[in-house]
């Protein structure tokens, strides 16, 4: 197997299918040189300016600045690093994108931006998530935070408006690298996202990692809080955020645990950045922050933010015990049942999936799961009457396993309406409420709908017309260049014949500044 093939097969199944092949032949001349011009614009203008580590980490991590590398060449750097890189398409969910980070996997989008925003687009693209993400690697403590962060990221709760936030995201990327977008669709793409924004009920978990994420491993300084240094991803990658960020019209702040609700916007450059002090002081913020995740928390808070997600999360029963399913009510206790807990009950929406130690046991029940929380033991099987704590009176018929028929609820003497007949658990506290199913894998055989994010027709379109809007004659016209540079020693005569023929395409400022690079006065 091929590097890259090694690090998709060593990915779980449902991770394997976002994985797309980079396909190397798939760039065009024109592709190569916007990769060829962005690298060496940043690279020399990056000097000084950057992280000590990363112009050593271009090399260290398979990057070179001529053209677009393989995977591949990449790969067999990075495993050396204790990392991999699998190629997606565009924006991939937030959830994949975490665990493949927690996992040591770079997501690298297969596409590169077209040349007319060869200085910033909002879409993913190979410049930034290698030439901005993977350098930076090569510092050993950085890459630790990296692994950290993708998994707080990872079990951090979303909300259900948090899934148009990333649609609306999605298909801005998508309407903006399209060279046939009119304005219109443009306005109408940012007006989405913004609609999508405005939707939210509540700045979710999940939506607070992401900003700690933007503020640090996208757009973050590091240094002197006067003179920092460059380490973020979108401001590496970036020609025009690149010198835009160290200029005094961006408001320079010390990194506290404030980015995390700070927001920010991707369709413009940032009015202020964070500065950390040095890498350390990354995890100082990032183990501030997960001390107020109900991945870490657990108790009524984890609940209530479960809760309000409305979406599939886990809970982790006292004896390590994992219910994945939708927190949909919860009963509060006259009384404190343990500490940060005062929740007689929980009831969850089926479908719910059991497991231990993050892999599932059986198969999902179909129906409704309740937890009640107190000390007390179940029969293994038969009639049971318990009176717990919490003010909650329980009796029912324990079938097996933890199966109930016939239930009945009642707290301090009034009656609940809850199911007859579902799954019940007992537990006298509750350590964790994580985001997403525990078993991802498990779910995703059983729900997980394997096409559900096949390319769109719309992202398909725009490929294609990118492709198209680079005719025959353009494209020969870039090969010839860069292989009159490559030769070593280019030959005037040549250039003067290519920039006669380059004449009729004036508009192509790329292709201009290729031959003005092989003018006698710079050859010499």
């Amino acid at each position: 197997m091929t590097p890259t093939e090694r690090a998709i097969h060593r990915l779980p199944a449902h991770l394997r299918r976002y994985v797309v092949d980079q396909d190397p032949g798939a760039y065009t001349p024109r592709d190569h040189a916007v990769w060829r011009h962005i690298l060496h614009k940043l690279t020399d203008h990056l000097a000084g300016k950057a992280h000590e580590s990363y112009l050593a980490g271009l090399a260290a991590t398979g990057i070179g600045l001529e053209r677009i590398p393989s995977l591949d060449e990449m790969n067999v750097k990075l495993e050396g690093l204790g990392w991999s890189a699998v190629a997606v398409r565009g924006f991939i969910p937030p959830a994949v994108f975490t665990e493949l980070q927690s996992l040591g996997v770079l997501a690298i989008a297969a596409d590169i931006r077209s040349h007319e925003h060869i200085g910033y687009t909002p879409a993913p693209d190979i410049v930034h998530e290698s030439a901005g993400h993977a350098p930076i690697l090569a510092d050993r403590r950085y890459a630790e935070y990296l692994k950290r962060c993708g998994e707080a990221g990872f079990r951090a709760i979303a909300s259900v408006e948090d899934q148009a936030v990333f649609e609306a995201i999605r298909n801005l990327s998508v309407v903006k690298e399209d060279p046939a977008a009119t304005p219109e669709q443009v306005q109408l793409a940012e007006e989405r996202l913004h609609a999508a924004s405005a939707s939210r009920r509540y700045v979710s978990e999940s939506t607070r990692a992401s900003r700690l994420y933007w503020w640090t491993a996208e757009y973050g300084l590091v240094g002197d809080l006067d003179a920092p240094r460059i380490y973020g991803a979108g401001l590496l990658s970036s020609l025009g955020e690149a010198t835009h960020c160290l200029t005094p019209a961006v408001r320079k702040l010390p990194l506290d645990l404030a980015c995390a609700d700070t927001e920010y916007d991707i369709t413009r450059m940032q009015p202020q950045l964070f500065v950390a002090r040095d890498f350390d002081h990354l995890f100082e913020v990032l183990e501030a922050f997960e001390a107020t995740l109900a991945w870490r928390r657990g108790g009524d808070l984890g609940l209530e933010e479960a809760l309000r997600a409305r979406t599939v999360n886990h809970l982790v029963l006292e004896g390590g015990l994992e219910l994945t399913g939708r927190v949909a009510e919860r009963v509060a206790a006259s009384r404190p049942v343990a500490p940060d807990l005062a929740t007689a009950l929980v009831r969850l929406e089926g479908p719910v999936l059991l497991s231990r130690g993050n892999r599932a046991e059986g198969r999902p029940w179909p129906g409704q799961a309740l937890v009640a929380f107190g000390q007390a033991a179940l029969p293994e099987r038969g009639a049971f009457s318990l009176d717990l704590p919490s003010g909650l009176f329980l009796t029912g018929f324990r079938v097996g396993g933890h199966e109930v028929i016939n239930l009945r609820v009642h707290q301090d003497g009034r009656p609940l309406d809850l199911p007859s007949w579902a799954l019940l658990f007992l537990s006298g506290d509750l350590p964790s409420v994580a985001g997403g199913p525990a078993d991802p894998e498990a779910w995703d055989h059983w729900f997980g709908d394997q096409n559900a994010f096949a390319e769109g027709e719309a992202e398909a379109e725009a490929r294609a017309r990118k492709a198209e809007a680079l005719s025959p004659e353009l494209a020969a016209l870039y090969e010839e260049v860069r292989a009159l540079r490559e030769n070593g020693r280019p030959d005037p005569g040549r250039r003067e014949a290519l920039a006669a023929r380059a004449s009729r395409h004036a508009g192509e400022w790329l292709l201009q500044a290729e031959l003005a690079e092989l003018a006698p006065e710079v050859i010499a």
